[in-house]
């Protein structure tokens, strides 16, 4: 073999390697997914957004709900019986409020036992998805978020505290559509959390919970911990299996040239304490 066929063969063990590693990714996913389904007889779907980095600029392409993330989930839980339970696993900053609706309203309707696990975190869009489940499932340190909407940069809530505070002469017309078109957002946002909550959460806090999480009460990425959505009344529980938490290790956040996080991946166990040297 010749330098120049080395070398050929080094570029293209190269330019394969990333392909290879994706696929056997894939596959330990399918298996792993397959497993929790024969042990929860379930359908499982996951939503998982990851920041992607473009290896030739350098720069973030943030994913989030789209109406193709709709569509997918919606044809996965078309090709599922109504009577067999739904697990959707939930890791996303949120996205089109559409979109979002459009999955959350057809997990509600599912008439199989409905589970959200969280991982991690679930904001926005996420958030008013699990919403939609019988039970919500996160782990120790996972959290839900409000599901205000926002126009453009900017929350709707905001939007209209800024208009109510100067006189309308002195508010251009761009705003004042905006305040408009934000208005609506907010009654339409809430009447959907409302519809989504009022056959899980007692009536007493249903009102007040609708307001908390649709009006802009909190910053949009406000943390909603466990603690708080049990205080809510939200129907959720902590303890989350391992082969979920599992499944997200499956799906690695693209590498950086540089890593921010670095560590040993194995468990790592208190050893026994040796006595004191005199």
């Amino acid at each position: 073999m010749t330098p120049g066929d080395i070398l050929w063969t080094f570029f293209m063990l190269s330019a394969l390697q990333p392909v290879l590693k994706q696929r056997f990714l894939e596959a330990a996913r399918q298996r792993l997914i397959a497993r929790i389904e024969s042990q929860r007889d379930s359908r499982v779907i996951l939503l998982v957004h990851r920041q992607e980095t473009m290896s030739f600029l350098g720069f973030p392409v943030l994913r989030y709900i789209d109406v193709d993330d709709s569509e997918e989930v919606l044809r996965a839980i078309h090709l599922t019986d109504p009577a067999v339970p739904l697990d959707i696993v939930l890791h996303t900053p949120g996205g089109l409020v559409l979109a979002a609706l459009q999955i959350a309203r057809a997990i509600h309707k599912h008439k199989g036992k409905v589970t959200a696990f969280v991982p991690h975190y679930a904001m926005s869009g996420g958030t008013l998805i699990a919403l939609a489940a019988d039970e919500i499932v996160m782990s120790e340190y996972a959290v839900l978020g409000p599901v205000d909407p926002q126009l453009g940069q900017y929350p709707g809530a905001s939007i209209l505290k800024a208009v109510e505070r100067k006189p309308v002469e002195e508010v251009d017309d761009q705003t004042l559509i905006m305040a408009d078109q934000a208005e609506k957002a907010i009654v339409q946002v809430r009447e959907s959390v409302r519809e989504l909550l009022a056959d899980k959460v007692p009536p007493e806090k249903l009102e007040e919970l609708v307001r908390l999480l649709s009006q802009g009460t909190w910053t949009h990425d406000h943390p909603i911990t466990f603690e708080r959505a049990t205080s809510f009344g939200l129907p959720v529980r902590s303890n989350i299996q391992g082969e979920f938490l599992d499944l997200m290790s499956l799906y690695p956040q693209p590498v950086r040239h540089q890593p921010t996080v670095e560590y040993l991946p194995e468990p790592r166990r208190l050893r026994s304490v040796r006595p004191q040297q005199g």
